[in-house]
């Protein structure tokens, strides 16, 4: 992916005076659900250059890497501490037959990849690659079996494979590829989208196969027990479709011992326009993110309605909501492949990630995982890469600035969201969102949504006397990133402290911040 796009003249950024105040109102002494880890989670699938010279490189490649998985990308994931990552798709999953990808790579058969562009698929990044990979950059494994065009057989196949710790014909071939001992597999996808690319089933349809391979496809790892046991995760809502979701829990309501399920997904894109024309990921100007904007925060209704139908099955809630797809979908940058779905990263891609990002946390007794699209080169992409060139995104720095919240305790916070109008769009002007760390630190999310006006932020019900931490920000809300200017949209460094009895922070106009309160 080119790492830099020409541009027309960038829209401009101006805060008019007096910014307005808004009291922010943390009530420390009602802590609620642990935000699960996963929610930040990454999601790589064979498309574009998402795997093939944006992760794997080959062990002969000049770009350095370790065992053919490229050093940059390694050493950029490692910082932001990724939980899990989803692979192998995504609709390539359900076109995907895992013994194509094992044994020696020249051996391995060249197939097609219908379902993105076409192009050939090597088969040189399979399951041992990708476990590597995960091992590198310190992640759990999130597998998406193929009920598509698989058996319940060959998947079965695929977790003895991969976790069984006897000495069986498969576990046997897994050490002679050079891992003796069994993987873990953290999160098991029953499918992917199987009401479109994965089948085009009828909810009634995918939930009986969707039962076999939840009894059959089974983790023989003995260290994957109690707390650290493999979660199963069904197909559910595309958006605001509800029909899945409902046909799932109705089933998991009235289930027979011999399967069960973790979690049922969602999967919902932000879409400034419509699905023809999504409308540009750089050069656009104030409306463009206005739309975008507004589109992101359908995630509030969409968990809203998921919930409900889940509510009604599982009252106690044992069954998580996994946003296993979500993220900014632009149009492809001009003279790419289209079906290799490249895009730049701008500051509003940073703004819509802390958005959905804060969305899930206040969702945290039901919201167990999440997956943005896609970790590189894809998408609302964590790092571009371009050669042996590496640019470091928005969304990235968002979710480096978010690392304190993985494994925290959400706390509630009050504030008058305000509004702001653009044109026919009306946006709330400020998000906000709270957590205590394991160490029992208070850290707070704080997004200024507004392109044109800072805002002052009071913060209040903590009787903190400082906060630090870190602002991302930039001169125009289609800033981004390229190798000739990789640190156009970087975090800076914020601090605050209380006078006269109040600690106020000032957000500048379209701009995330991180901070601890001390």
């Amino acid at each position: 992916m080119a790492c830099g796009v020409a541009l027309a003249a960038a829209p401009t950024i101006a805060s008019a005076a007096p910014a307005p105040v808004v009291s922010v109102t943390v009530d420390a002494a009602h802590p609620g659900a642990t935000i699960e880890r996963d929610i930040f989670g990454q999601f790589a699938e064979h498309l574009g250059t998402g795997i093939y010279g944006g992760i794997w490189v080959g062990p002969d490649s000049p770009i350095p890497n370790v065992r053919g998985i490229r050093s940059d990308v390694v050493a950029a994931l490692r910082a932001i501490r990724v939980p899990n990552v989803r692979w192998p798709g995504g609709c390539f999953a359900d076109n995907y037959h895992w013994r194509n990808g094992i044994g020696p790579r020249a051996q391995r058969p060249a197939t097609l990849n219908p379902d993105w562009a076409g192009v050939i698929e090597p088969n040189s990044f399979g399951t041992e690659e990708y476990f590597d990979f995960l091992d590198q950059i310190g992640a759990e494994a999130f597998i998406s079996e193929n009920i598509g065009s698989g058996t319940v057989g060959e998947a079965a196949d695929w977790l003895e494979y991969m976790t069984s710790d006897r000495p069986t014909t498969l576990a046997l071939q897994r050490a002679a590829n050079g891992h003796p001992a069994p993987y873990k597999v953290h999160v098991l996808g029953l499918g992917n989208e199987s009401w479109g690319c994965g089948g085009a089933m009828s909810p009634d349809h995918y939930v009986e196969a969707m039962k076999q391979f939840a009894h059959f496809t089974r983790n023989y790892n003995p260290t994957q027990q109690g707390a650290d046991a493999m979660k199963k995760v069904a197909v559910g809502w595309d958006s605001g479709t509800a029909d899945y979701t409902e046909a799932v829990m109705k089933a998991w309501k009235d289930k027979v011992w011999s399967w069960d399920i973790d979690g049922v997904s969602l999967h919902g894109y932000t879409i400034p326009n419509n699905w023809e024309k999504k409308g540009p990921s750089v050069g656009f100007g104030e409306d463009e993110y206005a739309k975008a904007l507004a589109a992101t925060l359908k995630m509030n209704g969409w968990i809203a309605a998921q919930r409900a139908v889940m509510d009604r099955y599982d009252p106690a809630r044992k069954v998580g909501l996994y946003v296993d797809e979500w993220g900014l979908w632009a149009d492809p940058n001009p003279g790419s492949n289209p079906g290799f779905l490249q895009q730049q990263n701008t500051l509003r891609d940073g703004i819509i990630a802390a958005l959905n990002l804060n969305i899930f946390m206040r969702n945290a007794d039901r919201v167990r995982g999440a997956n943005i699209a896609q970790m590189v080169n894809v998408l609302q992409a964590m790092i571009l890469t371009d050669g042996p060139r590496m640019v470091l995104t928005p969304t990235y720095h968002v979710y480096k600035m978010y690392v304190p919240f993985q494994g925290s305790t959400s706390v509630p916070v009050a504030f008058d969201a305000g509004s702001v109008s653009l044109g026919p769009v009306t946006l709330p002007r400020v998000d906000a969102a709270a957590a205590r760390d394991r160490d029992g630190r208070l850290w707070l999310s704080l997004v200024n949504l507004d392109p044109r006006q800072g805002v002052s932020l009071d913060l209040r019900g903590t009787g903190a006397m400082r906060a630090t931490g870190e602002l991302l920000s930039a001169g125009a809300v289609d800033a981004h990133n390229d190798v000739a200017h990789p640190s156009a949209v970087a975090p800076r460094l914020v601090e605050a402290r209380a006078a006269g009895g109040a600690l106020r922070i000032a957000l500048p106009p379209a701009s995330v911040a991180v901070v601890m309160l001390r």
